[in-house]
């Protein structure tokens, strides 16, 4: 592969996932048809939560949030891919790397912290529920969500910097889909240890503290169901857990087999397919889990058919 001076070109290859041209289309295809479900299905979620009147409630402020994050790191990835695909174009310029790699990371760092308030939620609604107006105000879920926004970006601007004003050696190929942090850093010349201990430090308490959370407000849950006297208040009690857990085990499980599988040769092809689910599929199967699973998102969806379908007939009289 040509070796690049990138203080020259100011750009990067991205070497996708695969080079072999009879699967572009068939990928265009599949990826296409996976990111307009997702973009329909979470923007359909936030005005959904929006706009009945029956899900303005903490859980669902949460849901348009957890669908907000999908969108945006979804989109920071998919149209770009996307353009990959369709007119083989792999470059990718220095300024849009790094505003790629931003996005990405805000809103999945976001994202993490978003699913651990709904578990938090979930335990004061079930746990304390005399207190869960109180407790779960809109003050307290608006700070729920927008620290963590500030502190995904700050710590998303702090490692991209560091890694941005590095040295290159002026070999310019990722071997990615997308511009993702470790194959950038086998780019830098200069030592990345500082900026490897940095993402491996919060990358841990990250990780730890919100499954933390989510593991005890889980078990205090199930000792709150397990303590009820009504078998169908019980079920009925856990099913409004139901989405939220069959997510949370998706997006950690895949997380989790990303850093701990055993590396080899194939490491890199098996970390871009397990990069394609949570970067694309998992966004696209949220909306989709918290619809199928869940009876008050079911229940709203015709309502607010019809009421949108009320809304057009009154303007088209008038």
């Amino acid at each position: 592969m040509k070796k690049y001076n990138l203080t020259m070109l100011g750009e990067f290859i991205l070497m996708g996932l695969t080079d072999l041209p009879e699967l572009q289309a068939p990928l265009f295809a599949l990826f296409l048809m996976v990111y307009m479900i997702s973009l329909v299905g979470n923007l359909g979620l936030i005005i959904l939560t929006k706009i009945d009147t029956k899900l303005q409630t903490p859980m669902y402020f949460f849901l348009r949030h957890l669908s907000f994050t999908d969108i945006g790191y979804s989109t920071a990835i998919g149209p770009r891919m996307l353009v990959n695909f369709a007119i083989n174009d792999h470059a990718i310029s220095y300024n849009w790397c790094a505003t790629q790699l931003t996005f990405f990371s805000v809103f999945i760092t976001t994202e993490v912290f978003i699913l651990t308030a709904m578990a938090y939620d979930r335990y004061v609604a079930i746990c304390n529920p005399l207190l869960y107006t109180i407790v779960m105000s809109q003050g307290f879920c608006q700070l729920l969500v927008t620290i963590p926004y500030l502190y995904s970006l700050f710590l998303s601007l702090l490692i991209i910097i560091k890694i941005f004003t590095s040295s290159f050696c002026g070999y310019n190929v990722i071997k990615h889909f997308y511009c993702d942090t470790l194959p950038l850093l086998s780019l830098i010349c200069s030592d990345t240890s500082e900026i490897k201990w940095i993402i491996l430090i919060f990358s841990v308490v990250n990780l730890v503290s919100s499954l933390l959370i989510i593991l005890v407000s889980y078990i205090l849950i199930l000792i709150a169901i397990l303590r009820m006297n009504s078998a169908d208040g019980r079920h009925k009690t856990f099913s409004t857990c139901g989405s939220h857990l069959t997510v949370i085990v998706i997006f950690y499980g895949t997380l989790f087999f990303m850093y701990v599988h055993p590396k080899s040769n194939q490491s890199f092809d098996t970390d871009k397919m397990v990069s394609v689910f949570y970067t694309l599929v998992i966004p696209m199967l949220n909306p989709i889990i918290y619809s199928l699973r869940n009876k008050e998102v079911k229940n709203a969806i015709p309502r607010s058919w019809k009421k949108c379908i009320n809304i057009l007939l009154k303007m088209h009289h008038c």
